[in-house]
């Protein structure tokens, strides 16, 4: 019994540990506001605009460590070039916005590969996609 008990907590947890375009939508236009606007803003809107900026950074990180990675191989993945500027988390959450602009309400696919095309069409590299070798 309680492994069963365990099982459904876990289901249950991972279930709630999802993150779906509409809430990342409502969370960057949160954060929109909060960076961009400098409107203050409740508990609530901090809390969303936070995770916003956190999963979108987060993102463009892990992409900076794969690049890195790819490099010491060879290989260089061009999928975006992000600017190094002080304001870099606001433009991130501007392009991620932009680009569920031209979305529909509710688009199918995960948050990770809308965030990619996002920062992949705002953020395009000069060079073409090529080995180093």
């Amino acid at each position: 019994m309680k492994k069963l008990l365990c099982l459904l907590a876990l289901c249950f947890a991972a279930s709630a540990q999802a993150y779906s375009v509409k809430e990342l939508r409502e969370d960057c236009q949160a954060a929109d506001e909060s960076l961009v606007q400098k409107k203050s803003t409740d508990a609530n809107d901090a809390t969303k605009s936070a995770r916003c900026i956190s999963y979108v950074s987060g993102f463009a990180d892990g992409y900076a460590v794969s690049d890195y990675l790819a490099d010491k191989v060879g290989v260089k993945l061009n999928a975006f070039c992000l600017p190094h500027e002080p304001d870099l988390a606001a433009r991130l959450v501007r392009a991620v916005l932009a680009h569920l602009e031209h979305l529909p309400p509710n688009p199918s696919g995960s948050t990770a590969m809308l965030v990619a095309s996002a920062l992949g069409k705002s953020f395009s590299c000069p060079d073409s996609l090529e080995s180093k070798k």
